[in-house]
C-alpha cells in the first residue's frame, strides 16, 4: 500500500490511548489498568493483582508480550513468552530480566484479563470503525480471535484462528437476548472510543479496537490499533464484510486490508 496516499492519522503508543480513554467517564470501567513499566510500578502490580502482562509500548502482531501469573502455591510469579516461561521468587530478579528482554524499549504493564472461553480456547473480539472523510464514525465490521489452549495471547500471527463472531456466539450457547445486548454494547463502547481518541487526533478515519468478555461477562478494552489495522482474513470468511471494510478505506487513500 501506498503510503503517500494512505491519509488517515494515528496516535502513537498504548500508554497515550489509555490516557485519552481513561478520561471519558464512560469508558474508564472497562480499561484494565495500566502504567509504564518500571521498578516501582513492576513491585507494586505483582503485589496488587495475580495476573499480568507486560507488552511494548509501541509494537503489533502481538510480539514481544510477556504474561506474568502468581502461584497461588509457591507465592512465585511465572513470566511467560511466546515459546517459554520462567519463574521468580523476587521480583527484583523479574523486573531484571524482564528489562534485558525488553532492550530499551519502553514498556507498560497492563492489569491482566481472565479471558471467556469458546470450546476450551480463549478468545477476544476486533471490531473495524471507520468513518469516509467529513462522514460520521460507523462500526463496518466485528470478528473474533481464538487462540490456542496453552498460547498467553489470542493473535492471529501467533497461531490464532479468526471466526465470525456471530459463530462464537452460538458455540457459547448464547440466547437471542444475551447476543443482542453484547452487539449493542461492542458497538456503542467502539463508537465512544472513536469518537474520544478522534477529539484528540483530527484525520483518524480507522482504528481496530480489542475487546475481550471475561469469566463474568464483563466487558474490556484490550487495546486500540490505530495504525492501518488488519482485516485481510475476512475475505475468505466474509467477503461482504471485508467488501464493506475496503469500501470505506479506500475512501481515504487504503490500497489493501494488510
Amino acid at each position: 500500500m501506498s503510503k503517500k496516499n494512505y491519509n488517515s492519522k494515528r496516535i502513537k503508543g498504548k500508554l497515550r490511548v489509555y490516557h485519552y480513554l481513561i478520561s471519558n467517564k464512560n469508558l474508564k470501567s472497562h480499561l484494565p489498568y495500566s502504567v509504564p513499566f518500571s521498578k516501582e510500578t513492576l513491585e507494586r502490580t505483582t503485589s496488587q493483582y495475580n495476573l499480568l502482562y507486560v507488552k511494548p509500548n509501541q509494537g503489533s502482531h502481538g510480539k514481544r508480550i510477556v504474561q506474568l501469573k502468581k502461584d497461588p502455591k509457591s507465592g512465585k510469579i511465572i513470566a511467560r513468552k511466546t515459546y517459554s516461561r520462567k519463574s521468580f521468587k523476587k521480583v527484583s530478579e523479574l523486573y531484571t530480566y524482564l528489562e534485558n528482554y525488553s532492550k530499551k524499549r519502553r514498556m507498560l504493564i497492563q492489569k491482566g484479563v481472565e479471558l471467556e472461553k469458546v470450546n476450551g480456547k480463549p478468545y477476544d473480539i476486533r471490531v473495524m470503525v471507520q468513518r469516509k472523510p467529513s462522514g460520521k464514525w460507523v462500526c463496518t465490521g466485528m470478528f473474533t480471535k481464538v487462540g490456542l489452549p496453552k498460547k498467553i495471547i489470542t493473535n492471529y500471527y501467533q497461531g490464532g484462528k479468526i471466526l465470525l463472531l456471530d459463530q462464537v456466539f452460538k458455540d457459547l450457547n448464547l440466547t437471542d437476548k444475551q447476543k443482542k445486548s453484547r452487539y449493542h454494547q461492542l458497538s456503542t463502547i467502539s463508537l465512544e472510543v472513536a469518537g474520544t481518541l478522534s477529539s484528540y487526533q483530527k484525520g483518524m478515519h480507522e482504528m481496530g479496537i480489542d475487546f475481550a468478555f471475561d469469566k463474568i461477562g464483563r466487558l474490556w478494552i484490550i487495546e486500540v490499533n490505530t495504525r492501518r489495522p488488519q482485516f485481510h482474513p475476512l475475505k475468505k470468511i466474509s467477503p461482504s464484510m471485508y467488501q464493506r471494510m475496503m469500501s470505506f478505506a479506500k475512501s481515504y487513500g487504503r490500497k489493501s486490508a494488510s
